[in-house]
Parts: structure tokens; C-alpha cells; sequence
């Protein structure tokens, strides 16, 4: 990967190799596992924001889906990271995607035109069904987090990151789209049905895999080994306030689940506008990490992830003002493009620091700061457009990621120095 001496007359420059991760079979199927997931997850979003805006137009409704999602996933986090580190992760993996499965089989039956069910109601089993997938949330961020470490090298850590990024926001450019349409077209239950059809594809990718067990096995009682999994994030200063900063910029510019509002109220578009209007992030997303592929943002990775969250916010308020329907698309690409970056860093960041036997655990602290932030971020959003209205909604939140970028900044100087391999070879003399 680096070129010999110079003196060398024989020496050759050996260029990365982008597809290295994906050269190990096992990986592969993990990426379909994630990419149809999250194809599938990312048409519900769509489909059941807008759904609920257009049956109760209250945006604080809107707001509670997130929250409905969040309160679980962050409830059971904890305890999710325990059963990883001490679970065989495949079978934990096809629970889980039952539990989803099902979810979702039932969604499809409650918003089935032929039941007649009136719209408080729909809403309410909404909102429960919407808190079962939060508790599935709480067990798959540990559980994949763990996979992954074992079916890849740890010195292909980065590139297996980008590209498990990669395939995730491909699938969040083009589930947000296929839902939209698919609802704009022929409705509701066509939706839900291939939302069904795309999770089960995924859980038949898991049973490809190998059974990976437990490297980890409990002495103390459970609360002390989750304990033990906290102290350690926050004794590493670089992980937690990589956590504090992605949790409160993400938290103040959730405005994505707003967008519902700005595609029924702002541009008077249907639901295929919603769609192109959350595809337009993810494509941004997917473009720029396809680019780092081949340019790393790792020369100098806190630095540049202070950048990208600080490029984030602006472009939220910018899209937040503007009143041009393509003119808001760039700007939700470009928010894209900055959040790409920001999350190849804090994964890279965080698969290097965190120890084989903690990784269940640690991915749990993490779902706390980070894995809900979305959802929260959507309800502070919801609160704040029932507030403030919609335009100062967005670039109150804009502004607050910017604020946050800059404390963490005064906060972290001395980290904005290092590069991935002080990083790395300061990780291998802690261990």
C-alpha cells in the first residue's frame, strides 16, 4: 500500500485496492442484508410520514413518529449490546428480522384500505407498530456492528466502512423514491407489500452467513458488564465526543422529517416529491462516498469531520430558505455529501478504538448518542415547526449543528492534528 525507498531502482508504487472488501464473500452478503433492510426501511419512512401528515396534518404527529422509534431503541440499547457481545450473531440476526418481518406484515394488513379502520386508530397501531421496530433497532445496531468486525481484516476497516456506507445510502436513494412512487401510483398497500418482499429477501441473506459465537463470556452479572462497556466510551475522549457531536448536531438538524411539510404545503407536491426530496440527501450521500473509495478523508479525520458537520448545518439552512423546489434539492444533496463524510469518520474512528470483546456494548453506548438521534432530532423538529412555523423551524436547527461543530472544535484542538495512523498506533499501545 506504500512505496518502497527511493534508492530502490526496482521500487513500484502499489495503489490501494478499492474493492478489497468486497472480495470476502460473507461481506458481500452482509451488504445485501443491509442494502435490502435498509431499502425497506427507508420506503416506510416515506410511506408512513407521509401517510400520517396527510391524515392528521399536525406536524408535532409527524415529529411523534420519531420519538415512537427512539424511546425503545434507546431503552433497550444497553441490553442489546449485552446479548450481542454474548450472543452467536447470526441467529441473533434472523430474530430480529423476524420481529421486522412481522412488523411490517402487520402494517400492511392495518393500512389496508378493505378493514376500514377509522384515523385516530390507524395512527395509534401506527405509533405501536413504529415502537416494536425501535426495539428491533436496540438489538441490529450491536449485533451488525459486531458481524462486521469478524467477516472483514481490521486493516480493511476503512474501506469495508465506506463501502457498507455506500450500499446504505444507494438504498436510501432509491427507497425514498420507489416509496413515493410505488404510493403515489398505486397506493398504500402496494407500498407495504413490497416493503414485506424487500425484509424478506434480507433475512434470507442472513441465513448465508456463518455462525460467528460469542468471544465474550459474562463473569460478573450483567450490570456490571454493561458498566464496563460505558467506562470505557467515556474514558476515550476521541469516541465520546465523537458521540456528543453527532448527537447534537444531529439532533438540532433533524429537519428531514419535515419534509413531508415542505413537499404538501410548500411546493404542493404528492408523495413522489417527498420522495425525491429524501433521495436527493442520499444521493449526495452515495456520490461522495463512491468518491472516497479512492480519496480518504482519513489524512487528518477530526479535522475534516468538523468541516463536514459544519458543512451540514449550513446547507440545512440554506435549504430550510430556499423557496425553489431544485434549487432545495441541491441543497439537500450537498447535506448529503457532508453527512457522508462525517459518518465514514466516526465509523472508522470507531471500529479502530473499540476492543473484539466490548464491540456489542460499545455499538450499544453508541446507539444511545447516535442511532436515535435521528428520531429525536425529528421530534425536536416536529416541536419547533409547531412553535417556531417551518422556515425558522429549519434554520434555528442549522444554526444550533454550526454551534455545535465550533464548541467541539475549542473543545478538541489538539485532535484535528492527528492522523488515522497516530490514531491507530496510539489504539495498539493502549491495548
Amino acid at each position: 500500500m506504500f512505496p518502497v525507498a527511493e534508492s530502490d531502482p526496482n521500487s513500484v508504487i502499489v495503489k490501494p485496492d478499492p474493492f478489497a472488501a468486497l472480495r470476502f464473500k460473507e461481506f458481500r452478503s452482509f451488504l445485501g442484508m443491509r442494502f435490502f433492510f435498509t431499502l425497506a426501511y427507508q420506503m416506510q419512512a416515506v410511506v408512513i410520514g407521509y401517510h400520517i401528515y396527510d391524515l392528521t396534518h399536525d406536524p408535532l404527529k409527524l415529529g411523534l413518529v420519531g420519538l415512537c422509534e427512539a424511546i425503545p431503541a434507546i431503552g433497550i440499547a444497553l441490553y442489546g449490546g449485552y446479548i450481542a457481545d454474548k450472543s452467536e450473531k447470526r441467529g441473533l440476526l434472523i430474530k430480529i428480522f423476524s420481529g421486522v418481518w412481522l412488523a411490517s406484515v402487520l402494517m400492511l394488513i392495518i393500512t389496508s384500505k378493505y378493514l376500514h379502520l377509522k384515523e385516530d386508530l390507524i395512527v395509534l397501531i401506527m405509533y405501536g407498530l413504529v415502537f416494536c421496530i425501535g426495539l428491533a433497532r436496540g438489538f441490529f445496531g450491536p449485533a451488525t456492528f459486531s458481524l462486521m468486525a469478524k467477516i472483514v481484516p481490521k486493516e480493511l476497516y476503512p474501506n469495508s466502512s465506506t463501502w457498507n456506507s455506500s450500499s446504505w445510502q444507494l438504498a436510501t436513494i432509491i427507497g425514498p423514491l420507489t416509496g413515493g412512487l410505488v404510493n403515489w401510483l398505486w397506493g398504500i398497500t402496494a407500498a407495504y407489500s413490497v416493503i414485506v418482499l424487500l425484509v424478506s429477501i434480507s433475512l434470507i441473506c442472513i441465513f448465508t452467513f456463518k455462525k460467528h459465537p460469542s468471544t465474550y463470556v459474562p463473569k460478573e452479572n450483567i450490570l456490571h458488564s454493561l458498566k464496563e462497556g460505558i467506562q470505557f466510551v467515556f474514558k476515550t475522549k476521541m469516541m465520546v465526543w465523537a458521540m456528543s457531536l453527532d448527537l447534537f448536531s444531529v439532533f438540532f438538524g433533524g429537519a428531514v422529517a419535515l419534509l413531508p411539510m415542505f413537499a404538501k404545503d410548500v411546493f404542493h407536491l404528492g408523495s413522489f416529491g417527498l420522495g425525491m426530496m429524501r433521495g436527493a440527501a442520499s444521493l449526495g450521500a452515495v456520490t461522495t462516498m463512491l468518491a472516497m473509495t479512492r480519496f480518504s478523508p482519513m489524512a487528518k479525520p477530526w479535522r475534516n469531520l468538523l468541516i463536514a458537520v459544519t458543512g451540514f448545518g449550513v446547507s440545512i439552512i440554506c435549504y430550510g430558505l430556499s423557496k425553489n423546489f431544485y434549487l432545495t434539492l441541491f441543497f439537500l444533496f450537498c447535506e448529503g455529501s457532508f453527512d457522508s463524510v462525517s459518518v465514514i469518520i466516526r465509523q472508522t474512528i470507531m471500529q479502530l478504538l473499540t476492543p473484539d470483546d466490548m464491540r456489542g456494548r460499545v455499538s450499544a453506548v453508541n446507539s444511545m448518542f447516535i442511532g436515535s438521534s435521528n428520531e429525536i432530532g425529528e421530534f425536536e423538529s416536529g416541536l419547533s415547526a409547531k412553535i417556531l412555523t417551518l422556515v425558522p423551524a429549519v434554520v434555528f436547527g442549522g444554526s444550533m449543528t454550526i454551534g455545535i461543530a465550533f464548541i467541539t472544535w475549542l473543545k478538541t484542538k489538539s485532535l484535528t492534528k492527528l492522523s488515522l495512523q497516530d490514531i491507530n498506533e496510539q489504539t495498539t499501545k493502549a491495548a
